[in-house]
């Protein structure tokens, strides 16, 4: 990987009990701040709290994400592949990918994942089926989706860049291998550097060249040392989850200037 990468901060605002004009506030304040991607999540109840409280849907936010802000890139962390089919997946982020370019290129991120909240699966109607036989459709449906990108009227934009969550060696490294340019996950700082010789190994098999896959990390819970820790594994992507409505935006600005800090003494 590119330990050279400049360090970026994405912000995740999580979908739940939050009134959607709290939530679009936010977008805006953490575009101004300088946050350089903005995250929500696929999923259809909250992960935290009342279970049955206020929630809203990922890809509808997003499509009005790409519409409201004009320089941050944005995506789900992540998008549910079984949630949808991949052609419709391929069409939906073609799609915001146009409405976010305005002009240039689109800032659409396209994260993505196996799924694994059951409750949404039970409840919206879909097989929930095994950790495997989620995985193996989502590696179906990434063959799909990067096929449907080259056949839709118009194109995207750009080559729309992806995201892989998980870091399971026999699957999920594979496919971060096959089609990611990001990779992200919880991994501790003393399990990078196996995880991503794991990466590196399926990305040989395959004749890809991944030293420009961006490592993605997350900042919930963590010290500036870990962060540090995490930096010097070859994390360049620093993500931190916000809960609102009372969202923690001194937490923000403490860690921009942390992404600050590195980047200017890398300059």
């Amino acid at each position: 990987m590119l330990l050279d990468t400049p360090v970026t901060l994405g912000v995740q605002l999580q979908p739940q009990h939050t009134p959607y004009e709290l939530i679009r506030e936010a977008v805006t304040r953490a575009e101004g701040m300088g946050v350089d991607i903005l995250f929500n999540w696929d999923h259809f109840f909250p992960l935290s709290g009342d279970p049955d409280g206020m929630h809203f849907e990922s890809w509808t936010e997003l499509a009005a994400w790409a519409e409201q802000t004009e320089r941050v890139q944005f995506g789900a962390l992540v998008n549910c592949n079984s949630y949808r089919n991949p052609d419709l997946q391929a069409d939906m982020a073609r799609t915001v990918d146009h409405i976010s370019a305005k002009g240039g290129e689109g800032r659409f991120i396209f994260a993505t994942g196996s799924g694994w909240f059951e409750r949404d699966y039970a409840e919206y109607g879909y097989e929930f089926g095994t950790a495997g036989s989620r995985l193996d459709d989502l590696a179906e449906g990434l063959e799909r989706i990067t096929a449907r990108w080259e056949r839709l009227n118009p194109p995207p934009t750009r080559r729309i860049p992806v995201m892989i969550g998980g870091a399971g060696e026999k699957k999920t490294l594979r496919l971060v291998a096959r089609y990611a340019d990001y990779w992200h996950s919880f991994t501790a700082p003393d399990g990078l550097a196996h995880k991503i010789s794991v990466i590196e190994d399926w990305a040989a098999r395959d004749g890809r060249d991944v030293s420009d896959l961006v490592v993605s990390n997350e900042l919930r819970r963590r010290t500036t040392e870990d962060a540090d820790a995490l930096h010097a594994g070859g994390v360049r992507l620093f993500t931190l989850a916000l809960s609102g409505p009372d969202f923690d935006w001194a937490l923000v600005e403490r860690w921009l200037r942390w992404r600050d800090a590195h980047n200017s003494a890398g300059a």
